[in-house]
Order: structure tokens, then sequence, then C-alpha cells
């Protein structure tokens, strides 16, 4: 037993001495840890500040042996030792005397270095003294200078493991995105907690694609006090990389447990990605077949095929939703919708759909077969809907069957078409068939659809391209072949800083037949609206035919650039942006008749989960009118 515990307990009693030892000897408690402040160890870790202690207990100055205040001019320090100081555990001892406490703002002065020492501060001019009158309860002052900080001088970040060894574009790009991404960089003053992330992202990054067995082999943060410096030396073991093996899939009762497999896109032999397990989870929920999915992969397992873990819980068969909505071109809108996941005791899929409104009601019926294992499914559809764009009143009805692939890129579909389209409004008796779209045809054609988006339904960067090839003859009147092909490209560019954008939109389309063709209006172009030329009605720019109507054309073009850049960020961060755009449509029977209607404008858009919601004012240049425009969502 020492010298001062034994002078201790014969003037206060071996009762408070034991009291004393007891106080001592819980964790977390020593008063001199045992690591140098100036040099961490090799895993570059040191002990965490003492948990905060609740406020009753560290500010009830009747209960304490002495008050304690700390004087520094950086806030952030003084409240870390306010907070944190080992000296506060012993305010509680109210019978202190002289000697005890002197002894205790000795260790105190080191335990503070160490406490400055985690913030980047291993030089700092540390002095405690006792205020008070002699008899009073005293006051430990702790004034600190901390001088100056240490800043990073070098980061050595090395690789272990397949990573290391493999040359392909994927493992290069892995690395270099490691190192581009360290927080931790030259210049930055070093922290503890710095360090310690820095390091947690570095390995989060390197886990989460190709290596999910990777750990931290090495790590050192070698501080050089008296000169401010340090140097960060991190090395990552990324073991073997690792494939996807086969789908093992739990909870499956009502539907093929295949089913769960082919939805998530996720084939055995592809690298593991994390993310793409996460957007595999998503796929299930969204598809309507189940209300949750979690993925996972073993990572003591084999590596070269690991098995994929599905969890699910199905939904139920029978789903129905009532919706509401509304848009400056069509006005209100009810929707009432139902889905069978098993329709007529089957493996296919039935969903009827009614959208009632002023100007679109529509009457749709589709069936859907589950995606074989090359992810193709079979479709059919029927269709009654009516157009009424205040002058025109076009009836059609459509039948179609096809195949189609959906995936996280592509999209594509085959399919055979019949529509019919009979036309009616006030003057149409005036006016020939052909140039109102009053006809019907059958057509076979092909759809692709390419999306390279940063994130969906919110993009800040990348584009999307779709086209539509068919050819098909009418079969009203004289029987005429004709072909048609359409395209539209969505561009997201960011400019300088990245906090502003411009969307770029491109659409065109050509129907190729003889005049006398009696093609449904389907099969025609009339633009002008919400999402396509604002400052103007609804399909409004189109073929004039005499008498105030407006006709379809057989060539489309249209253009649109928008500039985005957020607003009121510090009141409402990442809720609104403004934009400033300007739209260009036209149409025509010959391509070298197009001549273009202008709209310009601007609008306030509002970020939601299901895509922005934009509210435009836009004037169009030959209209003349000012019009309001709303749309919600982004669909491409």
């Amino acid at each position: 037993m020492t010298r001062p515990f034994v002078d201790f307990a014969r003037r206060r009693g071996w009762l408070a001495a034991a009291l004393l030892a007891c106080l001592l000897a819980l964790p977390g408690c020593a008063l001199l840890p045992s690591t140098d402040p100036a040099r961490a160890d090799a895993s570059g870790e040191r002990p965490a500040p003492a948990p905060q202690r609740s406020d009753t207990a560290r500010d009830a100055p009747t209960a304490s042996a002495f008050d304690l205040r700390v004087e520094c001019d950086d806030a952030e320090l003084r409240a870390l030792v306010e907070r944190h100081a080992e000296l506060l555990r012993y305010r509680a001892i109210t019978d202190l005397d002289e000697a005890e406490l002197a002894r205790l703002l000795v260790l105190a002065e080191r335990d503070v270095r160490q406490l400055l020492a985690t913030e980047g501060y291993f030089s700092p001019v540390v002095k405690l003294r006792r205020d008070g009158t002699r008899g009073a309860r005293p006051t430990v002052v702790i004034a600190i200078e901390p001088g100056a900080p240490t800043t990073v001088a070098r980061v050595d970040i090395g690789f272990e493991g397949q990573i290391a060894s493999d040359d392909d574009a994927d493992a290069v790009a892995q690395r270099r995105a490691i190192v581009d991404g360290w927080s931790l960089d030259q210049g930055r003053r070093f922290t503890q907690q710095r360090w310690s992330d820095a390091k947690t992202d570095a390995l989060r990054a390197l886990v989460a694609r190709r290596y999910p067995r990777g750990r931290i082999a090495y790590s050192l943060a070698d501080v050089d006090a008296a000169g401010g410096r340090a140097h960060l030396h991190l090395r990552l073991d990324s073991g073997p990389l690792f494939r996807l093996g086969p789908a093992q899939v739990q909870g499956a009762q009502r539907y093929p447990p295949e089913l769960a497999e082919r939805l998530s896109w996720l084939r055995p032999g592809q690298v593991y990605d994390q993310k793409q397990l996460v957007d595999a989870q998503q796929r299930l929920t969204g598809s309507g077949y189940y209300d949750s999915a979690y993925l996972s992969i073993d990572p003591e397992g084999d590596a070269a095929a690991v098995p994929v873990s599905f969890t699910v819980t199905e939904a139920r068969r029978h789903k129905v939703q009532l919706g509401v909505g509304y848009s400056t071109d069509a006005g209100p809108r009810l929707t009432l919708e139902h889905r069978d996941n098993r329709a007529f005791a089957s493996s296919w899929r039935s969903q009827t759909r009614l959208n009632l409104n002023r100007k679109t009601p529509l009457l749709q019926a589709e069936l859907t077969s589950l995606p074989d294992a090359g992810g193709w499914r079979w479709g059919a559809l029927a269709r009654y809907q009516r157009q009424d764009d205040g002058l025109l009143n076009t009836l059609s009805r459509t039948l179609r069957i096809g195949r189609s692939r959906i995936e996280a890129t592509y999209d594509r579909n085959v399919y055979l078409n019949y529509e019919h389209a009979s036309v009616t409004g006030s003057a149409t008796r005036t006016v020939p068939d052909a140039l109102l779209g009053d006809g019907a045809a059958l057509s076979a054609g092909y759809a692709w659809t390419g999306r390279h988006f940063d994130r969906l339904p919110l993009p800040t960067r990348g584009w999307g391209l779709g086209l539509d090839a068919s050819a098909g003859i009418t079969t009203v009147g004289a029987r005429r072949p004709f072909a048609r092909l359409t395209a539209h490209w969505l561009g997201i560019v960011p400019l300088a800083g990245g906090a502003s954008r411009l969307a770029l939109r491109a659409e065109g389309g050509a129907v190729i037949a003889d005049r006398r063709a009696r093609l449904p209006g389907s099969h025609l172009f009339r633009t002008g609206g919400d999402t396509t030329v604002r400052g103007y009605g609804w399909r409004r720019i189109g073929m004039p035919v005499g008498q105030g109507l407006v006709g379809p054309g057989r060539y489309l073009a249209l253009g649109s650039v928008e500039w985005q850049r957020p607003i009121l960020q510090d009141r409402w961060p990442g809720l609104l942006e403004h934009s400033l755009f300007i739209d260009v449509g036209s149409v025509a029977n010959r391509a070298d008749r197009l001549r273009p209607h202008w709209g310009v404008g601007t609008g306030l858009r509002m970020i939601t989960p299901v895509g922005p919601m934009q509210l435009d004012i836009a004037y169009g240049l030959k209209s003349k009118e000012i019009r309001l425009h709303m749309t919600v969502g982004l669909v491409f």
C-alpha cells in the first residue's frame, strides 16, 4: 500500500480510504491513461473521453467540493474540458483537504492535455490554480492556451489482398475512389474523431463493392507534436473478390420462390455490390408482390459463389387503390385501381384502372405473366379512352399484346397493336376524316428505353433515351401501309458548383404513309401543354384544318431548355427550387414545313419523395397567352 494512501487513511479513517479506493478501481476512472497523446498506437485509437455526466450531477453546487472554471478563447475547447475533464468526478467528495486537492490538480493537468490532444492540440499551455479564500469552497481554474493545431502532413493509403493485385477497370476505379474519397487529407487539422471517421469511411467504401470481407490491416497516426505535423498510415486488406451464387428464398408461400430472384435482377456470377442488393430490395417491395424484402450474404461464405439470402413478406393477392389528383391540362382527377396478383387462379396478374377527369377519361385492363428466367414477360392490354381538347373529341379503342423486359438501365418491348379512333366535333362534317385522325391501324413494333441517371425520381445528372419503331397497315378505307418512328431524350447537366443544373429535352416523330391513309389520331402528333410546350393549351399545337380546329400531323419536333436552382436553402434545405425555361415545338405534315411555337416562363419546384412537384407560369409567343401549368413527378 502506497505511503499517500496510508497517510490519507490515518487522517480520515479507513472507511473514507476504502471509498476512495473503490472510486479509483471503477472502470474508466484511471487518471493516467497509458496512451502517449503525441503518438497513437498501431490501431490509431485513443481511449474516448469520459462519458458526459448528467446536468444534475455536474451542476449541483451545494454538493460539490469545489467549483470549476475553464479559461480558453476557443469556445469548443472550453466546452470539451468543461464536459469531460476527469477532475469533475471528484467534486462529489466534499471532505477533500488542501493537500488532496493539490495532488488532484497535478493529475488533472495531464488529463486536460490528453483531451486537447484528441482535437489536434499537442503542445498547449495548461495552468491550474486554486482561487478563493481559505475555509470557503474553492474554485479550480483551468487556464488554457491551445497553441497551433497539428495538421496532416502526409497520408499513406495502401492495399493488401486481392484488390492490390486485380488490374481490371473496376478494381482500379475502386482503389482510386477510396484514395480520392479520403476525408482527412493533407492540410486539415488532425483530430481523433476525424481520423476515426476517415478510416471508417474508407473501410465502408471497400466492403460496399466486391470485397465484403475487407478489414483494416494496419493504421497509425504518427504525430510530431513539436512540429505540429501528423503522418497518417492506413493499410486495407480486401480479402477475396465475392461473386453472387444461388438464391435462397425464405417466406415464399403464395408466389413461386423463383419470382423474388427474377424481380431482383440479380444473377449468379455477378460481382457483389451492396447498393445493388439495396436496389433489389426496393424493386421487390415496389413490385406489388411483396410487402417487405431483405437481401443479404454471408461474408464468411464461399467467395466464388456466395448464396444470396432473400427474406420476404408476401403481399396480399388483391389490392384496391383510390387516388385523386389535379392537372392544369385535364383538371381534377379521380382514379380507381384494382390489382389481382393471381388472376383467374393462375400465375398471371390483372390490373384494372378507371380514370375519371374532364378531358381524358380512361378505362384500361391489363394482364401480365410472371417473368421467365431471362426476365421477359407476356402482356395483353385493352384500353378505352376519350380525349377532349375543347374542339375535337377523339374516342380511341386499343388492343395490344407483346413481350417486355424491364431492367435497371434498359427496357425493351416487342408488341402487336390494333387501334381504332373516332373523331367528333361541331365542325367535323366539313373536314376530311384523314385530317382529323379518324381511322384504324394494325401494327407491329419495338420499343427501347435506356436510363443513365444518377438517381430516380430526382436526378441531378445523367441522360435517358427512348426509341419506338413500328410498321403496319390501315384497316379503315383503303388499306395503306405505313411506318412510324419516335424518339425522346432527356439530359440533366450540372453547372459549376453542382447546385444548379440544366434540364435539356428533345423529342421527334415521323409517320411515313400515303396522304390518303386513314391513320388513328394516336399514331399522329399534336403537342402543347404541361409536359410539352408550356404557354399553349393541351394539344393545341397541330395542323390547322379550318373553323378553329387543330388536327394531328405526321411530323413532330420539340425541344426545351430549363435552368433549375435551389432557393431558400437556409430556411428549407433541399425543399424548393426555382426554374427558368424556354420550350419550342411544332407539328406539320411535311418536315420542311415545321414552324416553331415558342413558350417562355418561370416556375417553382418542390422536391417530394415521388419526384418534383412543379408550378409554372408560361407565355406563348404565338398564342399570346399566359398559362399556368402544374406537373408532379418525373417520367421517362
